[in-house]
C-alpha cells in the first residue's frame, strides 16, 4: 500500500512538472511572438507593404495561405491581441469567400488548441479542488454543453479566449467544442472578414478600422443582432422545457 502512495505521489510530480514546463513554454512563446512580431503584423506596418505583400502572394500563393493559416493558429491559440485585426487584414488581402474560408478553420484551430492547453493545464487541479461543488454543473454541460457553447459563441461581448479557457475546464469534449465552434463562430467571423474584403487598400483599413465599411449606428445594429441571435436559442429552450412541464401540471390538477 505505501509502495502504491509512493509510486502515485511520484507520478503527480511528475505531470506537474509536465504542466509547468509546457506553461512556461507557452508563455515564453506567447511573449516572443507578440514582442517580436507584434509590431511586423499592425495594420500601420501591413500598410506600408502592401505592393510587396501582393506580389509575394502572386509569387508564393502556397506558402503564403500556410504562413497566414499558422500565424491566425498560435495568434488565437496563445490568445494574443489582434485576432480582430487579423480577421480584417486576411479579409482584404484574400477576399471574402477564400478569407472567410481560412480564418473560419483557422480560428476554430486555435480556440482548439487553447481549450486543450487550459484543459492539461489547470482541469485537474480545479476538479481536485472544487470537484464536489462542480459535479452538478458538470453535470448540466454533458447534458447542455453543445448548446450552451453555440449561444456563447454567437454573443460578442464575451471574450473568445475566456471562453476557450473556460470550457477546457468542463468535460465538454474535443470533438464537440470543434465543430460548435465552426459553426458558432462562422457569423462573426463573416462580418470581420466582408469589412476586410470591402476596404480598397490596407491605409484606409489602418485609418478607419471596421469603420471603413460600417457606421457606428451599423455596428452596434450588428452587435444587438448578435446578441438577440445568441439569446433566441435560450428563450426557444426555455420555452420547449415550459411546454413540456404545462401538460404534466394539468394533469396532476
Amino acid at each position: 500500500m505505501a509502495s502504491e502512495n509512493a509510486v502515485s505521489a511520484v507520478a503527480n510530480k511528475s505531470g506537474n512538472a509536465k504542466k509547468w514546463v509546457v506553461f512556461l513554454v507557452v508563455v515564453a512563446i506567447g511573449v516572443i511572438a507578440y514582442t517580436q512580431f507584434g509590431d511586423l503584423l499592425s495594420l500601420e506596418n501591413l500598410a506600408k507593404q502592401e505592393s510587396g505583400l501582393r506580389t509575394f502572394q502572386a509569387d508564393h500563393p502556397i506558402l503564403v495561405y500556410g504562413a497566414a493559416f499558422l500565424v491566425y493558429v498560435l495568434a488565437t491559440g496563445l490568445s494574443l491581441p489582434g485576432a480582430a485585426v487579423l480577421t480584417l487584414v486576411y479579409g482584404w488581402y484574400f477576399g471574402l469567400l477564400r478569407g472567410l474560408v481560412l480564418v473560419s478553420f483557422a480560428s476554430t484551430a486555435g480556440a482548439t488548441l487553447a481549450f486543450l492547453l487550459s484543459r492539461f493545464l489547470f482541469r485537474d487541479s480545479i476538479q481536485k479542488r472544487f470537484g464536489q461543488r462542480l459535479e452538478s454543473f458538470n453535470e448540466a454541460l454533458e447534458k447542455e454543453g453543445p448548446f450552451f457553447l453555440f449561444t456563447l459563441r454567437l454573443i460578442p461581448a464575451v471574450p473568445f479566449f475566456v471562453i476557450n479557457a473556460v470550457m477546457g475546464l468542463t468535460p465538454v469534449r474535443t470533438v464537440t467544442f470543434w465543430w460548435v465552434s465552426q459553426l458558432g463562430m462562422l457569423a462573426g467571423t463573416a462580418v470581420y472578414v466582408y469589412a476586410g474584403s470591402s476596404v480598397p487598400d490596407l491605409q484606409t483599413l489602418a485609418d478607419e478600422g471596421i469603420g471603413a465599411v460600417f457606421s457606428p449606428s451599423q455596428l452596434f445594429q450588428i452587435v444587438i443582432a448578435f446578441v438577440l441571435l445568441g439569446l433566441f436559442p435560450l428563450i426557444v429552450r426555455f420555452a420547449m422545457k415550459y411546454i413540456k412541464r404545462t401538460p404534466k401540471q394539468a394533469t396532476t390538477t
